[in-house]
């Protein structure tokens, strides 16, 4: 999920050790990552191996399709073990301190599955909302990359942006991050979360939860997770991820469903 171009070399490593070590456990798995195919169409995959997913479709559509192998904790701002949170971004010089200075501003988000960066900013903006309504508009990036430079250049006025993309960006793009300042941060959620195919069986979730532990854990991997932000893993209830669908409850409730 946060295989960005800069990232590749990394990201590719990573799996390599992956790789190995799960082909120590039985497991067969491919040299390459599968990077072609639809994310969606991986994770509804009936041989998915492994992979990563967005808590918001983990929590609301893709149980009993996908099994939790475990949640990754990253090194950044706004994570705590593995949870994480948004940071909610404005241009560097916009006078906002929080949130409610972004009444009647123009949003960007990257997509509405998206925990990080809808429902987790609708969640933090619902107090805020009158008759269902907060900005005085929305434009919808595709991704957080985008919506970063979507407020940078003015076509929108804010983003809620995963704290782990953030931390990216003020590493790898900070062309970017330098145009951008932190205001307000959303509530936390667990991070996203790797799975496998629900038809795995629970010895071999077991084989896979060892090999991605052990693998997170290695000194010799230590160079390729601090590249990525990974400082570890931790195997977390299945029932964590219900704050999710809590947090979306809520909003509803609230009256504000969508954001807007």
């Amino acid at each position: 999920m946060y295989d960005w171009p800069d990232l590749r070399l990394a990201t590719d490593a990573l799996w390599a050790a992956l790789a190995r070590a799960l082909r120590a456990r039985g497991i067969a798995a491919p040299d390459r990552l599968e990077r072609a195919r639809p994310r969606e169409d991986q994770w509804r995959d009936p041989d998915l191996l492994l992979s990563q997913t967005c808590g918001y479709p983990y929590a609301t559509a893709l149980r009993g399709t996908v099994r939790l192998v475990a949640t990754p904790a990253y090194v950044a701002d706004g994570c705590e073990g593995p949870l994480y949170r948004s940071a909610i971004v404005v241009r560097t010089d916009d006078p906002a301190r929080g949130l409610v200075d972004l009444r009647g501003r123009v949003a960007a988000y990257n997509a509405p599955d998206s925990q990080s960066g809808y429902s987790a900013f609708r969640a933090a903006v619902a107090p805020l909302a009158r008759d269902g309504r907060f900005f005085a508009g929305t434009v919808r990036t595709g991704a957080h990359l985008a919506s970063m430079i979507a407020v940078a250049e003015g076509h929108a006025d804010c983003a809620a942006i995963d704290c782990v993309c953030w931390s990216l960006a003020e590493h790898y793009r900070v062309d970017i991050a330098a145009r951008l300042k932190v205001v307000a941060w959303s509530p936390p959620a667990p991070a996203l979360p790797f799975v496998t195919a629900a038809g795995r069986t629970d010895d071999e979730v077991e084989a896979i939860r060892a090999a991605v532990r052990a693998v997170l854990a290695d000194p010799a991997t230590a160079a390729t997770r601090r590249a990525l932000l990974v400082a570890g893993v931790e195997v977390l209830d299945d029932s964590a991820y219900d704050v999710i669908v809590d947090m979306e409850r809520a909003a509803i409730a609230a009256g504000y469903p969508a954001l807007a």
